[in-house]
């Protein structure tokens, strides 16, 4: 239950930090911008896997904001994790698929 609670959590965070008009929905998933630090850039996405299993490789967001994105080693396509606040990837955490949407742009 705990889990469940925090992938809505997730999902309704990704959606209000959204800036992108509702008529631009691609999929089924909620609209979310992720800032990536590293290029300085905004980027849309959405939400097209709410739970993915804790397997391969998953890249930390947090508050909406990520190290790498498109064309940056360690970029991993839009598989996500965020924590549940123990710092440590496990079972616990989510894991969401939400691909960046280029281009990236320098307002959100």
């Amino acid at each position: 239950m705990k889990r469940k609670i925090f992938v809505l959590l997730a999902v309704v965070a990704l959606a209000l930090i959204s800036t992108a008009p509702a008529s631009a929905n691609r999929g089924n998933g909620a609209l979310g911008v992720v800032y990536v630090s590293s290029q300085g850039l905004y980027y849309d996405t959405f939400v097209s896997a709410k739970s993915l299993p804790l397997h391969g490789r998953f890249q930390k967001l947090e508050n909406g904001v990520t190290e790498f994105g498109p064309g940056d080693q360690g970029y991993v396509g839009g598989r996500w994790w965020i924590d549940d606040g123990n710092g440590i990837m496990d079972e616990n955490d989510t894991f969401l698929l939400c691909p960046l949407l280029g281009p990236g742009r320098t307002a959100p």
